[in-house]
């Protein structure tokens, strides 16, 4: 679900409500001291539980002493985040 690439976390799963559980547990598991950046460039579909798994990542940071930002956020991810505004909750590399 989740390769790591040096500090790059590459997101290879569906951002959708089935996987959830298990992209929040993958990158919760993922994450080490300093910053990664979550990389969504092979993800080809998501709903809005990407942003919940996001958010989720963002609050377990601090306890893993990293600092989270994201790449290639889908477009559709991005379009609900303004929507629910909660654009600028979310840190891009």
């Amino acid at each position: 679900m989740i390769e790591r690439d040096g500090e790059r976390l590459l997101v290879k799963a569906p951002l959708l409500m089935a996987n959830a559980r298990g992209l929040l547990d993958a990158g919760r598991a993922a994450l080490r001291p300093g910053e990664q950046v979550f990389d969504f460039s092979q993800v080809d579909e998501a709903d809005s539980s990407a942003l919940v798994v996001m958010l989720g990542w963002l609050r377990s940071a601090p306890s893993a002493q990293a600092s989270i930002r994201f790449a290639h956020i889908p477009a559709g991810v991005l379009s609900l985040a303004e929507l629910y505004g909660v654009t600028e909750l979310l840190p891009r590399a």
